[in-house]
């Protein structure tokens, strides 16, 4: 274990993050009233070019006027190749209010790109004498992103979390997909004639994983892009709970109950960590680095991954 030590990430929960177009304001009400811990209101993709100005002007608007309880509330601004970010920043910062709590940064490709939304942040911030800085999310969206991804998790104090964008990185890639998440048709292998499927955004989702835990940043698996497909985005979500992520996206709001669902932990999963770290004081008691539970063999090691479930579930808990 190397001597510097790894952080942890920021104590909230973050087992859901609902979108939703900011050109669409009768529905924030609704978001808001949700059961997801994140609100990322968008001015990105789901809104037009010719409605920029006016989804950014709902969303400043809300900010204020919308009661978000408990929520982390998130707005996702336009890319840095576009001419509509520097003013989504400024605005936001300037005539949202203190209530936002953080700035989703898409198509991140390398470290440069935080640098310069933390040097503007920090001068709006400045020059208007907020008292609560601002986080940053990140998205993951580009062949750049995940090869810079460990310098992009390091690039300011701001970064709280990160996500993948399955769409966008898959056309950086080149993959011949049009799916969002998930399985893919043709990504299989042959064992005896049997199609077996998968996980093509695995690899990405674990690089993610390590850079997030190396600097103590929220890793969050992004949308799943069928909705009509409950069982399909359970079972990516999984594979991503499975992985480290805390949490994925919701594109639907119907996606928001599946999304707790598989990243709260079950009353069995936390019964069981809490009966290994009973069972592991008392080997501590008797002088014993190991011990027996349930006819297999747990150690230190086993605390770790037991204190993991325990905090979980506490943190959604309170």
């Amino acid at each position: 274990m190397s001597f510097r030590l790894q952080p942890p990430a920021p104590a909230r929960p973050n087992r859901c993050q609902l979108f939703g177009p900011g050109s669409r304001p009768a529905i924030f009400a609704k978001m808001a009233a949700s059961e997801a811990d994140v609100i990322n209101l968008d001015l990105e993709d789901s809104v037009a070019p010719s409605d920029k100005a006016v989804a950014r002007e709902n969303i400043i608007e809300a900010i204020s006027a919308v009661d978000w309880g408990r929520k982390t509330l998130s707005v996702r601004i336009n890319g840095l190749d576009t001419p509509w970010w520097y003013r989504d920043v400024v605005d936001l910062l300037e005539k949202g209010g203190e209530r936002l709590d953080q700035i989703m940064i898409p198509k991140v490709g390398c470290a440069e790109d935080i640098y310069a939304v933390d040097a503007l942040v920090t001068a709006v911030e400045r020059a208007m004498g907020r008292t609560k800085p601002i986080a940053f999310e990140v998205i993951i969206e580009s062949a750049a992103g995940i090869s810079h991804v460990e310098e992009i998790a390091k690039a300011s104090p701001r970064l709280q979390a990160m996500s993948l964008g399955a769409a966008d990185f898959a056309a950086s890639m080149g993959m011949q997909t049009t799916g969002i998440g998930g399985t893919q048709e043709n990504y299989y292998m042959l064992r005896e004639g049997t199609k077996h499927w998968s996980d093509p955004w695995h690899w990405a989702q674990a690089a993610i994983v390590a850079a997030c835990r190396t600097h103590g940043i929220l890793p969050v698996d992004g949308p799943f892009g069928d909705f009509s497909d409950d069982e399909g985005f359970r079972a990516q979500a999984r594979r991503s709970a499975t992985l480290g992520m805390v949490g994925k996206w919701a594109i639907h709001p119907k996606q928001v109950t599946l999304a707790n669902e598989v990243f709260t932990p079950s009353e069995q999963a936390v019964t069981e960590a809490r009966e290994i770290l009973a069972a592991m004081e008392a080997a501590k008691a008797r002088g014993e680095g190991a011990t027996v539970y349930k006819g297999r063999l747990v150690d230190i090691a086993s605390i770790k991954q037991a204190e993991v479930i325990v905090r979980q579930a506490e943190l959604i808990a309170g």
